[in-house]
């Protein structure tokens, strides 16, 4: 026989428990090691108690579970269950499954060529075992990274027995000159195949109710049987699912035996605080454009970040749908999109948005809605602007002073906003867009009395361009609040009188 050889150790090793400082790469070596054999389980339970430990990240970039979602999982993993994340859609469920690689050991052993990973002391399929009986010592010990030992599948409708679990392989069987009953005649599916790692399906109640029978054994039993031969092969997972909610009554369901067998059932939910939510977006969008970084003003993220909450809360958008966090990512993208577009037309370099960027953000929202009937017949076009308002008017409370209406005064005797709103008198309009110079965008805001202290006082921009922006946004808030008008076309927001405005169309309709 030939001599064992060992290969020198690298990162990959570490963390492999009662690992020696050498890699065997045959089966003589290996046994010699006395490396003890260890289930996937049990490997990520003693990963994840060291993390815990150490206080280290459990699972990185995911924002806003940490006294929900992520203590759930810690207990699903410790108590070597297999589970499910039931949540609607953009709840960081697919990341949160795929951050579980990071629990299993930098590398395992496995017998080299077999078809399910199998574990050199515990051979599960026949072609390893005979492949033991034949070569003995000289038999090659493969070692396998994590990423090999994680697989995810979607489950659509088309999914198939033998792609998950495997089928008769008549091909091999007449090639090899096999017997239809011998278990080397068959083809393995996916999930033996990821045997001694983690196995993920995506919107498990996609999968078609006799599929989902097929994975009963596998988790109470640990094993599988195909095409009624009489084996049955042992497998070493970590099975978890995804689901969206409404996928129980509009597309699909999970079989009732098949719930009682999923150990752990986890509720995701939306980010809960804004703060969260702008880490979300912060980590998730593409924002920096040829090496110039946008410049956003705090309170314009918390505006694209409450388009999201109000969302959440509008009568008019099916909320068994959710509102994906994927949203004020797309928003925030499309916004400062639309600044570098202005940027190219004017040959201006300022990053900084304006309000009427946020026009630029509609189609961001259109798509990621389900309206119900009251919202199609208003239309989704004016379901995004209605949420943009109720966004801005949100943010605006925060910043400013309300005005009371209460103590029989005019709104023009406010005394923070009385100039601003007393000089929208008669015709006085002020037009703004996201294609105009910047000079003359500031110059139109400039132009009415006291907008420039206020915006100072109460926002503390920097720079010309945010306090321009701030400007525009007490121009926008105060529409919020019903006290001056705005027309908008084409993205050109015209703000006027209100009483005016409102003579104006009832003219119009006579």
């Amino acid at each position: 026989m030939q001599k064992a050889r060992i290969e020198q150790p690298n990162d990959a090793t570490e963390g492999t428990p009662n690992m020696t400082k050498q890699r065997p790469a045959t089966m003589g070596a290996f046994t010699k090691a006395k490396i003890p054999y260890e289930s996937v389980k049990d490997e990520m339970r003693r990963n994840l108690i060291a993390k815990l430990r150490a206080k280290g990240e459990l699972f990185p970039g995911v924002i806003g579970y940490d006294r929900t979602v992520i203590p759930a999982l810690v207990n699903a993993i410790l108590s070597r269950h297999n589970f499910i994340l039931l949540g609607l859609r953009g709840q960081a469920k697919t990341r949160i499954i795929r951050a579980l690689v990071n629990l299993l050991d930098p590398s395992v052993p496995s017998i080299d060529g077999s078809p399910l990973n199998c574990h050199p002391l515990r051979p599960s399929c026949a072609y390893s075992r005979r492949l033991l009986r034949e070569g003995g010592d000289d038999v090659p010990v493969r070692w396998i990274d994590r990423g090999e030992r994680y697989q995810e599948k979607l489950a659509t409708p088309d999914v198939t027995i033998a792609d998950l679990i495997g089928d008769l392989d008549p091909i091999k069987a007449a090639r090899e000159r096999r017997d239809f009953a011998d278990e080397e005649s068959i083809h393995y599916g996916i999930i033996p195949r990821t045997n001694r790692g983690i196995f993920a399906i995506n919107e498990l109640p996609d999968l078609q109710p006799r599929i989902q029978v097929g994975l009963l054994n596998i988790l109470e039993e640990n094993d599988l049987q195909i095409r009624g031969y009489p084996v049955r092969i042992p497998l070493d997972m970590l099975l978890v699912f995804t689901a969206n909610p409404e996928d129980y009554t509009n597309r699909g369901n999970i079989i009732t035996p098949l719930k009682d067998r999923i150990d752990s059932q986890i509720i995701t939910h939306y980010p809960t605080t804004l703060s969260d939510a702008r880490r979300i977006t912060d980590q998730e969008a593409w924002t920096g454009r040829n090496g110039n970084p946008p410049q956003i003003p705090a309170f314009y993220r918390d505006v694209i970040e409450e388009i999201a909450f109000v969302a959440r809360e509008s009568e008019f958008i099916d909320q068994s749908s959710g509102v994906s966090a994927r949203l004020p990512i797309a928003v925030l993208e499309n916004v400062v999109s639309n600044v570098e577009r202005r940027n190219l037309l004017a040959s201006e370099t300022s990053m900084v948005p304006r309000m009427a960027d946020l026009s630029a953000a509609i189609p961001a929202i259109t798509g990621k809605v389900e309206l119900v009937y009251e919202g199609e017949r208003e239309g989704p076009r004016m379901i995004a602007v209605n949420i943009i308002g109720r966004a801005v008017g949100r943010v605006f409370e925060r910043h400013f002073p309300s005005i009371e209406k209460d103590n029989g005064l005019p709104a023009k005797a406010d005394p923070v906003f009385g100039k601003i709103i007393g000089h929208f008198v008669g015709d006085v309009a002020v037009d703004v867009s996201d294609e105009m110079p910047f000079d003359e965008y500031q110059q139109a805001l400039l132009s009415v009395p006291t907008l420039k202290k206020v915006a100072e006082q109460f926002l503390k921009p920097s720079g010309l361009h945010e306090n321009a922006l701030g400007m525009e946004f007490v121009l926008d808030g105060l529409h919020q609040k019903n006290l001056i008008a705005r027309t908008s076309v084409d993205s050109i927001y015209r703000y006027t009188d209100m009483l005016a405005t409102m003579l104006h169309n009832v003219k119009g309709d006579d």
